[in-house]
């Protein structure tokens, strides 16, 4: 892996896809503008069919864009697939199931001019106790794990991951997120789609959100999050002073919604500010916390309001 140059590790301008069906043309990616720079971990997350899995297969050079242009470590998607610089863990396909974990790393390693140790990237993948077993009789996500085993082999500078535990228990999800952050800190570029959000939450740095073939939401986690549902701002008043403090912090601006959960009042509000000054300096509050909503409610704001 090699991390001396400087062209950012993923650019696309203006990419649009169309397909042809017999209801005419279908746009899947509609002008996607992205810069991803080298060692930035990035989750790109949008509802089904939003065009994820076709901007993940062209920067993999399986398919071509109708328009615009795509660059990758400063090449075209195939030239840096070809020199081994980008690998990706898919969902399917790609595996011999007559063969053993350990044959069908060996196979593909042969495939590569400097590959990186079969018994190395068996050890990353969690598979060592498995590499005798044949693809046949491994479990969904243990077939998975062998897919990242594979991509590991070229020691990519950018990897590319479509759902990438689909399939994995806890336990190996876990596992396999360690291995990640672990090459992240080594300075590897990585792109992943999922639909487990709490993987997206806890190991992106960045969080792009897709709905229609468009970039909805681009920035970390805590910005997604405060963009899409405000913060949450909660606080303890003094005896007999609930009802009131509720009706004034219904005309604070910005606040979406108030609420008593035992006794504690709680606020959504895209000012948290201006909540907790109305709390402390004017309702006598303490115990305050201040929250961002979750990443599932950003998701579901951002992705439905997109397609409104």
């Amino acid at each position: 892996m090699t991390t001396t140059r400087t062209e950012p590790a993923l650019e696309l301008s203006g990419v649009v896809k169309e397909f042809r069906t017999a209801e005419g043309p279908l746009r899947a990616v509609d002008g996607i503008d992205l810069q991803v720079d080298r060692g930035e971990v990035l989750a790109f997350l949008g509802p089904n069919g939003a065009g994820k899995t076709t901007s993940l297969d062209m920067v993999l050079g399986l398919t071509e864009p109708t328009s615009g242009s795509i660059s990758v470590l400063g090449a075209g998607p195939r030239q840096a697939v070809g020199a081994g610089q980008v690998s990706a863990v898919l969902q399917s396909g790609g595996l011999l199931r007559d063969l053993t974990v350990r044959e069908t790393v060996q196979m593909i390693a042969s495939t590569f001019s400097h590959p990186a140790a079969v018994d190395d990237v068996l050890r990353r993948a969690g598979l060592e106790p498995l590499a005798s077993r044949k693809v046949s009789k491994c479990s969904g996500g243990e077939q998975q794990r062998l897919r990242f085993a594979l991509s590991l082999l070229p020691d990519p500078d950018l990897l590319i991951l479509d759902e990438p535990t689909a399939g994995m228990d806890v336990s190996a999800r876990r596992e396999f997120w360690d291995t990640m952050r672990e090459d992240a800190r080594n300075g590897r570029t990585v792109i992943f789609a999922t639909h487990y959000l709490e993987e997206a939450d806890a190991f992106a740095q960045r969080i792009v959100m897709v709905a229609d073939g468009r970039v909805v939401a681009d920035g970390s986690t805590s910005e997604i999050r405060a963009r899409a549902t405000g913060r949450t701002v909660s606080a303890r008043l003094p005896e007999g002073r609930t009802a009131q403090g509720v009706e004034r912090l219904r005309l604070v601006p910005g606040v979406q919604e108030v609420s008593v959960e035992g006794a504690r009042v709680v606020v959504r509000s895209g000012d948290s500010d201006a909540v907790a000054r109305a709390l402390l300096t004017e309702l006598g509050g303490t115990d305050l916390e201040i929250a961002t909503g979750s990443l599932d409610q950003a998701f579901v704001a951002i992705t439905e309001g997109a397609s409104r």
